[in-house]
């Protein structure tokens, strides 16, 4: 495995909708490898192939439990909503409050390319929005209701996604 490198704000790529990964190669099975590793070392909670230059419709996520992985992510249904602040590894030192549905219930292929469905609530429903909005060219200061201050992060203990 190899930690990629995490392109930021400014770079097309984050603003562009990735494209559907027609099957799991061995090409796409190390890039996903890569992606985990490379969230981790960002100490990121999740982490879109966009944000590591790769137009494809990946994303990881961890929130304690071991990695997930989604290839051509898509939200089958949305449920409530939450207003929470939110970082991104793309966005160094920035955090926005962002609306977001409370429930989602999300469907794609899983890392062996085998259909998988699964429903998140909470910060995991959160995460996945946040990434595969990075799939669509969105970012969160697209969604933004406001900075956070630092005082309000300290309260938060958010991490970055």
């Amino acid at each position: 495995m190899a930690k990629l490198p995490i392109v930021t704000i400014g770079d097309p790529v984050l603003q562009t909708r990735a494209q559907e990964v027609p099957r799991i190669t061995k090409k796409i099975a190390k890039l996903i490898d890569d992606m985990i590793e490379t969230m981790y070392e960002a100490d990121g909670i999740g982490l879109a192939a966009p944000q590591v230059g790769v137009g494809q419709r990946i994303i990881v996520a961890d929130l304690g439990e071991g990695p997930v992985v989604l290839v051509n992510p898509v939200i089958q249904s949305a449920q409530g909503e939450e207003i929470d602040v939110e970082g991104c590894l793309s966005i160094p030192e920035r955090w926005v409050y962002v609306k977001r549905a409370a429930e989602v219930e999300v469907s794609g292929l899983n890392e062996k390319g085998k259909q998988v469905r699964l429903k998140a609530e909470g910060y995991f429903a959160r995460a996945l929005q946040h990434e595969i909005d990075h799939l669509d060219g969105i970012l969160m200061l697209d969604r933004s209701l406001g900075e956070a201050t630092p005082e309000e992060l300290d309260d938060a203990g958010e991490e970055g996604e």
